[in-house]
């Protein structure tokens, strides 16, 4: 097998194989064959969506025997210089800014730009991490970008497009790359996990598609760790929660079951066996409020799963959708809102545990608040016939079943009480 990291062994070689991306590579490819082909290009959006690899790609369709193409041949010695593992082309070369941005850099490229390509049609320059160029340096190549020779391309490629001078952005052909969405990138993951012939279990993906957030290459490379580490039976959900440092489900399926009854000694222990078991407290919450916004969705949205509104295994979702009938959508959302709420407290918190036990005194105690959401919390557990305080009277209301007249003293008559109301136990 070879040693190349996953994402470089599958580095797309044709627009037809960039994903996520269709709302920049058709465009392209339409501009290719009408051959009307800008002199400067401006790639630009999160790392690792296929900014280079789409300049790369370019130039070869550009430099192919038979293009202008949008589909290069593969088989002349450009398409064979640019492929995936080629040697590279003399007339493409790629300029790294971070290293090569400042004023002699952009004089020394301007000064070797005007020379003919050796072999092929156009001579290109890539010039990566374009935002770190200085401005002297793209002063100093305005003109070049201005009025280049027949024979010259420009594609800058950023994440950071504001950081390009106006007279150099309004110069090029802007093409503005996004986040791959989850499922297209679930799938795709799933089709490199086949070429590898390496098994991996339901859950896996998805954890896969949420550490890596939308970036091809960030989630490819944790594909390639767990790969890496994965025994005879291929990846595992246990072996990836432990590895890319997730909650495991059972933890967070105890908590919400703990919410959801009232059951305080349940939520405390849940904590202790987070703690205990070297998870760190922010994220466990931060998998809680991911769990609990799936539960709304599945409260609001029964068929969430099929439209794809949320991303995790049938099992899973089956014991979601029992989680999001025990709790009323007051309930849930006040739960949702105070973990957002204990998450953003949490951060330079000096002790992580008192704030998650916090957080879990707040859910379980919507008695212990006035607000809205808490009052329509509290109405929500009264119609499931649910007393978490049992015992506990709400402050400012009798503690037995008598109600005294207005203005009355308490040896005077009382006002009659609703029947089946009694004596608090």
């Amino acid at each position: 097998m070879s040693s190349l990291a996953l994402y470089r062994r599958y580095r797309p070689e044709s627009f037809a194989e960039v994903i996520g991306q269709e709302h920049v590579t058709d465009p392209l490819q339409q501009a290719l064959r009408n051959n009307r082909v800008n002199h400067a290009y401006l790639f630009s959006g999160p790392r690792g969506c296929g900014k280079t690899t789409s300049a790369r790609i370019l130039a070869r369709c550009l430099n192919c025997e038979q293009g202008p193409t949008p589909t290069p041949c593969g088989q002349c010695q450009s398409c064979q210089d640019l492929a995936r593992n080629g040697p590279g082309s003399i007339d493409v070369i790629e300029i790294d800014a971070a290293s090569h941005g400042g004023v002699d850099d952009a004089r020394d490229l301007r000064e070797k730009a005007f020379f003919g390509p050796a072999h092929s049609r156009y001579k290109i320059y890539i010039i990566d991490e374009a935002h770190m160029v200085s401005p002297q340096g793209f002063n100093a190549l305005l003109k070049v970008v201005e009025e280049p020779p027949e024979h010259l391309k420009f594609i800058f490629a950023t994440t950071e497009p504001e950081k390009v001078i106006g007279t150099i952005r309004s110069r090029t052909h802007h093409y503005p790359f996004r986040l791959v969405p989850p499922g297209v990138l679930r799938d795709y993951l799933g089709e490199v996990c086949g070429r590898e012939n390496s098994p991996v279990e339901d859950g896996v993906l998805p954890l896969v598609v949420r550490a890596g957030a939308g970036s091809v290459r960030d989630s490819m490379s944790v594909m390639d760790q767990l790969l890496a580490s994965a025994g005879p039976d291929g990846v595992t959900y246990a072996m990836a929660t432990s590895l890319l440092g997730y909650t495991d489900g059972s933890l967070l399926d105890s908590v919400v079951e703990a919410f959801a009854t009232g059951d305080g000694a349940a939520a405390f222990e849940v904590v202790d066996r987070v703690i205990e078991g070297g998870n760190d407290p922010r994220r466990f919450v931060t998998d809680l409020l991911e769990r609990l916004r799936d539960l709304v969705i599945l409260a609001a949205v029964p068929d969430a799963a099929e439209k794809g509104l949320i991303d995790v295994p049938a099992d899973v979702v089956e014991r979601m959708q029992a989680q999001a009938g025990v709790f009323g959508a007051a309930e849930l959302s006040r739960a949702a809102d105070l973990v957002n709420e204990g998450l953003n407290e949490m951060r330079g918190a000096t002790s992580p545990r008192l704030q998650l036990e916090l957080i879990c005194a707040r859910v379980l105690l919507p008695a212990a608040y006035g607000d809205e959401r808490s009052v329509m919390a509290r109405l929500d557990r009264i119609e499931r016939g649910v007393n978490f305080s049992a015992g506990a009277p709400a402050a400012g209301a009798p503690a037995m079943g008598y109600v005294p007249a207005a203005g009355g003293h308490g040896g005077g008559a009382g006002a009659p009480v609703p029947p089946g109301s009694g004596p608090a136990a």
